[in-house]
């Protein structure tokens, strides 16, 4: 099979989207598909492949209130590059600038055409001061993907939000994990020392994410200061980093930066709760990550949030804005060793479920199906 992905985001950029896509196109690689991904081009440059597939970059210009994201309109150029690739399918990965020329192409050349929706825009809009084009995404998000062949979100809530918002042939595309790469054998004193700001024997909560207004990290300082001893490491990039600097300057707080590979392994492996705050995510990778760690994971209950954490088994949900349950459910873990340890061992075990090698045959069903579905 010949894919052609169109994504809004792509390597060096990292965030759940780019993991799910790299560990995607590695197993299509293996299955013998050939895959051309058409993505952003940005300043700091970027590889020309990624796991023998080809990278067609797009030029794009910054979106004002987070640079890091770009903005591309369809380019001639992606029309040549499709013609030497031939596709028998195109994915438009959260199709919104980029994307849609995906859905123009398609019809184009013919083939069939498969969307997946991983980011909730119209309610990012409310945090970057576009609420009043919310209504206005909605009706644009639902009008391309009504395009496709196959609509695929990553969560049961995610798919029946869809469908109440009028997006048709929504299928599920469950999510993976590596379980090779995060395990709780990463843990190191070496990491605690770091993450910690020199004190390995406090309790370390760890955050890992992008620092953007929606993620809700200011949140982080009711559990920081829920019990004594305690410190927070915060693991990312992004636009308000230096807000967030202010934000919990004077408390036990260590901003790492961006991590990737084995040293974001060591970090989750080396805490001893994962906290995440967030309420706009469509799944959450980094909690999946955790629990493959071997880590605990208190978070907002909201979303598809429910379908990571098992509530009182690997983990613990508390009420979105609520301080004092956040609060509490960071009392109740970090005091509580024998029951933060269970729940680790119950946090790995449901990890391990998870891989990318099944993830990905699902996917190519649906491309099947999309197949089959072609006029």
């Amino acid at each position: 099979m010949r894919i052609a992905f169109f994504t809004e985001t792509f390597l060096p950029a990292t965030d759940g989207v780019v993991t799910r896509l790299r560990h995607t196109i590695e197993e299509l690689r293996r299955a013998g598909d050939e895959v051309l991904v058409l993505a952003p081009r940005y300043p700091n440059g970027g590889p020309d492949s990624y796991a023998g597939a080809p990278i067609h970059r797009v030029f794009g210009v910054p979106f004002p209130p987070y640079p890091q994201v770009r903005l591309c309109p369809p380019h001639p150029g992606i029309g040549r590059a499709l013609k030497r690739f031939g596709p028998d399918l195109i994915h438009a990965v959260n199709p919104f600038i980029l994307g849609p020329g995906g859905a123009f192409y398609a019809r184009r050349n013919e083939v069939p055409l498969v969307a997946s929706y991983h980011t909730n825009v119209a309610a990012y809009a409310r945090f970057y001061g576009f609420g009043f084009m919310e209504n206005a995404t909605r009706s644009w998000t639902q009008a391309w993907h009504n395009r496709a062949n196959v609509n695929l979100c990553t969560s049961e809530a995610t798919r029946h939000y869809l469908l109440s918002e009028g997006i048709k042939r929504v299928r599920l595309w469950p999510q993976g994990v590596d379980a090779r790469l995060f395990h709780p054998s990463h843990a190191s004193p070496r990491w605690r020392e770091k993450l910690s700001g020199g004190r390995p024997g406090d309790k370390i909560l760890l955050y890992v994410g992008r620092l953007a207004p929606e993620k809700g990290i200011e949140s982080l300082k009711a559990a920081l200061s829920a019990t004594p001893d305690t410190c927070l490491a915060i693991v990312g990039k992004g636009p308000i980093r230096k807000d967030l600097e202010r934000e919990f300057a004077g408390t036990r707080t260590v901003f790492t930066g961006l991590l990737t590979g084995e040293d974001l392994a060591a970090a989750y492996a080396s805490a001893d709760l994962f906290v995440f705050p967030s309420t706009t995510e469509t799944l959450g990778m980094a909690m999946i990550e955790a629990l493959a760690s071997g880590v605990p994971v208190i978070a907002a209950r909201s979303g598809a949030i429910h379908e990571v954490v098992s509530e009182g088994e690997n983990g613990l949900l508390y009420e979105p804005g609520s301080d004092e349950e956040l609060a509490a459910a960071v009392r109740r873990l970090l005091g509580d060793d024998a029951l933060r340890r269970s729940f680790g061992l119950r946090a790995r075990a449901a990890a391990e479920e998870r891989d990318w090698k099944t993830s990905t045959a699902t996917l190519r069903n649906y491309y099947e199906e999309a197949l089959d579905l072609r006029p």
